[in-house]
């Protein structure tokens, strides 16, 4: 084999590597949130919070997407849920901008590659995005008013089970059983992916390669914009790629583009929410991932220029060299154990039924 594909695959191989170890932890302890997450916080207090007219339920929706660890795809049925329960559209269309764009994961995953600053500017992000999203939605699309009897039938919906039951006991279990089994089930293609996308354009393309093509400009961000939205990413791999990107010159802007962007305007997300609410507000939707994505872009960009913050590759080198110990290489062994042990019970459990 040629010595230069050689030396490529080495380089891809420990970019990768070395990208784990960063994510492993945080990952991991993202996923324990998330477990508990699913267990403390009931589909019925949810559903609860989210209907009638007003901001209000728009802002919940919002408050209660931005730590939810659901993809664009895992989002869908939960939406579907709120929305037959009695959840406005308003509120059904925040939640689906807020919830796929962060995630306790993702949050942690973001702060271990990209710094405190994005850790902080994502979920404020995703949570103005469906606030706007949703008020603009019951302006432009309103519901038509609800009969007593629709009320009656929403509230009296999945009114069996409940997180609560099974004692303390069935409720830890639960709960690993969620962070540790299903989660990573969803999570382990679209992450491992992401890591390997990263490590190909750390290897691929050179030092600067952004931003001597593309600039910091406006035109960096529609084309990660345009790169994002015919491709499937979740909010936690969406995150090594960006990283790769930033390392090679992109701005801070264009990759909050990407990562806010990406998650949300899954081909899948759309279709159900046409389905769901109509063309009208899918319309909504669309703009207003559009339109505050770049105007977050700018406003990052203006950030990182008057804080003189470097250009990112600081922060995903200091954040990366954090995993390069041996705490980093023992969680990246577990996050990947974590991972065949998911999917090795979800053949296991097909071959029960």
């Amino acid at each position: 084999m040629d010595q230069t594909i050689i030396d490529f695959v080495r380089q891809a191989g420990l970019e990768m590597w070395t990208l784990t170890k960063s994510m492993a932890p945080y990952l991991l302890f993202g996923f324990c949130l998330s477990g508990i997450l699913s267990v403390f916080i009931s589909p019925r207090l949810v559903v609860r919070h989210l209907g009638g007219r007003g901001p209000w339920p728009v802002i919940k929706a919002a408050l209660f997407g931005v730590p939810l660890p659901l993809c664009s795809c895992g989002v869908i049925p939960v939406a579907a849920s709120l929305r037959k329960q009695g959840s406005s559209k308003g509120a059904t269309s925040s939640f689906l901008l807020s919830t796929p764009e962060t995630g306790v994961d993702s949050i942690l995953v973001t702060y271990s590659l990209l710094g405190p600053m994005f850790a902080v500017f994502r979920p404020l992000a995703a949570f103005a995005m469906g606030i706007a999203g949703g008020i603009l939605t019951d302006r432009l699309d309103p519901d038509p008013p609800r009969s007593p009897t629709d009320n009656v039938e929403a509230s009296n919906a999945n009114d069996s089970g409940g997180a609560f039951g099974g004692g303390v006991r069935g409720r830890i279990h639960r709960a690993m059983r969620h962070g540790f089994i299903v989660l990573p089930r969803d999570l382990a293609a679209p992450v491992l992916a992401g890591m390997a996308a990263a490590g190909l354009i750390s290897a691929l393309l050179p030092a600067n390669f952004f931003a001597d093509h593309l600039g910091p400009g406006f035109l960096s961000m529609i084309v990660m914009m345009a790169a994002s939205i015919p491709v499937y990413v979740c909010a936690s791999a969406s995150v090594p790629v960006a990283a790769a990107m930033m390392l090679k010159g992109l701005s801070p802007g264009a990759a909050l583009v990407f990562l806010v962007a990406g998650p949300a305007t899954n081909v899948s997300t759309v279709t159900a929410l046409w389905k769901m609410l109509g063309g009208r507000s899918a319309a909504v939707y669309l703009a207003t991932i559009a339109v505050l994505s770049l105007v977050g872009g700018f406003l990052l960009n203006a950030i990182a220029a008057t804080l003189a913050m470097p250009t990112a590759a600081a922060p995903a080198h200091c954040h990366a060299e954090s995993g390069n110990g041996g705490f980093g290489t023992v969680a990246a062994v577990v996050l990947l154990a974590v991972f065949g042990v998911a999917y090795v019970t979800k053949f296991l459990e097909k071959d029960e039924d």
